[in-house]
């Protein structure tokens, strides 16, 4: 069961919405009456969240960006605003995953790429949308980071890197505009069920949810109520928060149990 938001007359953008956890926060934005901007370097995704978002009676548009082009990024965020007149929430989402193997085996293009990608990215996100939003007054902003920014991921260095990173930006950028009525916060999700992860063998699946207390993957909608909570009046003393949405896969201790052995 959702909680419900009131954000009608509220404009949202949601990058990586054209699947997953990007999908499922932008359709929660429009249920709750916002207009939502679909941003997506995936066009058939992107336009394919925006049909959802409309069937169900909401507001929607899509704008193709490559969210590590900063260039891509400003034109996405001043075009929002000369449509929209405003932009009250932000969730930047876009991310990409990363090759599992040790450090030492992980070649410096793939690094640069997943930093410029789940890093860089949401630097210039937040450096287009905040002062749109301190000119207007206000606005919220989450960004996704993940349980990876929280604890050591094997063989993920420069995943867990660039996720630590984001948590360690969310915090600084939430210290800068504190006083100007912008709250920036995170969500670090756990293991989700998105397409990336249905995609995994099933032993791999069932080694992930090993690390999970809840004994469960999360569902992209619980993400997004997650998302659209730190938005809310409900939020409104949530402030440079990493919040762990994660089954407890953060908390550790897996290991210490030995119920399913005897």
């Amino acid at each position: 069961m959702n909680t419900t938001f009131d954000y009608h007359d509220r404009v949202a953008l949601v990058t990586g919405a054209g699947s997953g956890i990007g999908r499922a926060s932008a359709q929660a934005f429009a249920d709750s009456g916002a207009t939502v901007v679909v941003a997506d370097i995936n066009e058939a995704g992107g336009t394919e969240t925006v049909a959802l978002i409309e069937a169900a009676g909401g507001r929607a548009e899509f704008v193709s960006v490559d969210v590590a082009d900063e260039t891509g990024v400003n034109d996405l965020v001043n075009g929002i605003v000369e449509r929209h007149g405003r932009l009250d929430f932000a969730h930047n989402n876009a991310g990409i995953e990363a090759t599992n193997v040790p450090l030492a085996e992980l070649s410096s293009d793939e690094w640069r790429h997943v930093i410029d990608v789940d890093l860089t990215s949401v630097f210039y996100c937040l450096k287009a949308e905040i002062p749109q939003m301190v000119e207007a007054g206000g606005g919220a902003i989450v960004n996704t980071a993940s349980v990876s920014g929280l604890i050591g991921g094997y063989t993920l260095a420069c995943y867990t890197a660039a996720k630590h990173a984001v948590v360690g930006l969310t915090k600084a950028a939430a210290m800068d505009y504190a006083t100007q009525n912008i709250r920036i916060n995170a969500i670090c999700p756990g293991l989700i069920d998105t397409p990336f992860i249905a995609a995994l063998p099933r032993p791999a699946i069932d080694r992930l949810l090993l690390s999970t207390p809840i004994g469960r993957m999360g569902r992209p909608e619980e993400m997004a109520q997650a998302v659209l909570w730190l938005c809310s009046d409900s939020g409104s003393y949530m402030l440079g928060h990493a919040l762990a949405v994660d089954g407890g896969v953060a908390l550790g201790g897996t290991g210490t149990r030995f119920d399913d052995l005897f």
